[in-house]
């Protein structure tokens, strides 16, 4: 087949229109074309807007069409290479199960491949099943009643399963593909394996993780909720056994090979890996606020004439500045017709996020604005540090707010003016359980404030509206990513042995696709290393 790229569309345009634009690109006719496959879509709003398409292409004489067609964006397709799950030689199980603790996408993931290799691992999870989750965050929402065992934070799905459900990366893995397909297979939406820019939305979500669990519990699964991985006990700078607090009580369980897999707020799990010294370090992150827009808002200011076009989907952005004094301001996990979220997992702090549906027709379109911090910020002497310095934000945010998980909230407008606002403009607030007007300069540190304040006129010269005066900013988003990493050597381990830290909580990978691709390889990290185990004996 011919790859064809950088085939452009008006919006609106369908299946005729593409192939009578994908033959005229090849000096074809239409009916030359015996089949279309579409590989990727985007859209494209820089100049006039356009959906921009990605095709394979078959035809008869393909050679002779690409000679003759002289298209630098056509050639050959060449297939990619495909993940395989690497089963080992000796399919007999490991003298004690294997472990992953943490259900969020780097333990899903990781789970999914050892299972696929045999193994039949077991999988702790400290909170419940989306379905009982999904009613404990919406008692939540709605009451103000937070179960700090049961949240945005923790269960099964981990932090993304309350969220946009986006599967952006800039990476090429094979490893991708194997998961998108596999997230298609359980219930997500088809249109992922296509979108430049694909999502699922958290409706989806929750109907694709609970296929997922079918499947890991039908390869042999032992999947064991409620559960959460209390301690660590180490022989000889090995792992020997870990300690489980379950609903029936705390237990021990053998183990010699763990997958950690803790999520970005497992903090009690950060605090017993420092007691019983695991090597850790306090690493740079990012804190700030949400920002909210009207969609149509944001809609009319990208794409222009076609703004409300049933053929385009809700529009989105991405921002950055570097301010003059070095530091960085950018938006983050941007979620088109979606709310802002109450996102605290610990009594008495107050914490934000963003969510939306597979069909993105709210309202508002929110993201996180978000200053860099470092170690140098938050005073970096232990590795912990970064942990207190949320806890500070979000506990000033808690009283800020009112109590009750009321969110500290201001008009773009006035927080440039430094004076409380009163109520909102033409932007409603999507918070639940609801907002309290203050001035967010009463729960920011002096140098987050002053960085947001010189960021937002520069963003808004960047994409117009963005610091419209009746923008809502709702404090605090201080969740972006795990202020520790947990080191791991080229075997995947860390200094202590048969343990293997992965994914967002351990400080390598920045959303659900990353995440569950770093699963993933600590899985087959694990794999490797018990083979050459059993080869040497």
């Amino acid at each position: 087949m011919i790859k064809l790229e950088g085939v452009r569309l008006l919006p609106g345009g369908g299946e005729a229109e593409l192939r009578a634009q994908a033959a005229r690109l090849l000096r074809l006719r239409p009916g030359d074309i015996r089949e279309l496959q579409v590989l990727r879509r985007s859209v494209d709003a820089r100049e006039d807007v356009a959906v921009v398409y990605t095709l394979a292409v078959a035809a008869d004489n393909e050679a002779a069409v690409l000679r003759r067609c002289r298209n630098k964006k056509a050639g050959r397709l060449k297939p990619e290479p495909g993940y395989r799950v690497p089963v080992p030689e000796t399919r007999l199980p490991p003298k004690t199960r294997p472990v992953v603790a943490g259900a969020g996408p780097a333990g899903l993931f990781a789970a999914l491949v050892l299972a696929l290799a045999g193994q039949e691992p077991i999988l702790l999870e400290r909170g419940r099943p989306v379905e009982a989750r999904r009613a404990d965050v919406e008692r939540f929402w709605s009451a103000g009643e937070l179960d700090p065992a049961s949240n945005v934070q923790f269960g099964e799905g981990g932090a993304g399963a309350f969220s946009d459900g986006k599967l952006n990366t800039g990476t090429r893995d094979p490893r991708h593909r194997f998961i998108l397909e596999r997230l298609v297979s359980c219930g997500a939406p088809e249109d992922i394996l296509v979108d430049a820019k694909p999502h699922i939305g958290t409706d989806y979500l929750y109907r694709t993780l609970q296929n997922l669990r079918r499947s890991l519990l039908e390869l042999g699964t032992d999947i064991r909720f409620e559960s959460r991985l209390s301690d660590m006990c180490f022989e000889n700078g090995a792992l020997a056994g870990a300690a489980v607090e379950g609903p029936g009580g705390s237990y021990e369980l053998p183990c010699q090979s763990l997958i950690l897999a803790p999520g970005h707020s497992a903090r009690d799990t950060f605090e017993m890996l420092h007691r019983r010294g695991v090597p850790m370090e306090a690493k740079p992150f990012a804190v700030g606020v949400r920002i909210e827009h009207r969609q149509a808002d944001c809609d009319a200011a990208q794409y222009r004439r076609y703004a409300g076009h049933p053929g385009l989907p809700a529009s989105t952005y991405k921002l950055s500045c570097h301010l003059p004094g070095g530091r960085g301001v950018f938006s983050f996990c941007v979620c088109p017709g979606g709310k802002v979220v109450a996102a605290a997992s610990e009594a008495e702090r107050l914490v934000t996020n963003g969510m939306s549906e597979f069909a993105r027709d709210g309202e508002n379109i929110n993201g996180a604005v978000l200053v860099n911090v470092t170690p140098e910020d938050f005073g970096g002497g232990s590795p912990l540090a970064g942990v207190a310095f949320q806890r500070r934000l979000e506990e000033a945010a808690y009283a800020l707010g009112g109590g009750g998980y009321r969110a500290p909230a201001q008009r773009v407008e006035d927080f440039l003016a430094r004076r409380p606002s009163a109520g909102p403009g033409r932007v409603r607030p999507s918070y639940r359980p609801g907002v309290t007007w203050t001035d967010l300069h009463g729960c920011l540190p002096p140098f987050m404030s002053a960085a947001l304040e010189e960021a937002l006129p520069i963003l808004g010269r960047k994409l117009r509206g963005y610091d419209a005066p009746d923008a809502v900013l709702t404090a605090v988003e201080s969740r972006s990513s795990s202020p520790v990493r947990i080191p791991r050597g080229p075997d995947g381990q860390s200094a202590l042995r048969g343990l293997y830290p992965c994914g967002e909580g351990a400080g390598y990978a920045g959303g659900i696709l990353s995440a569950a691709a770093d699963g993933m390889k600590a899985a087959e990290a694990l794999l490797a290393n018990q083979q050459q185990g059993e080869q040497a004996l």
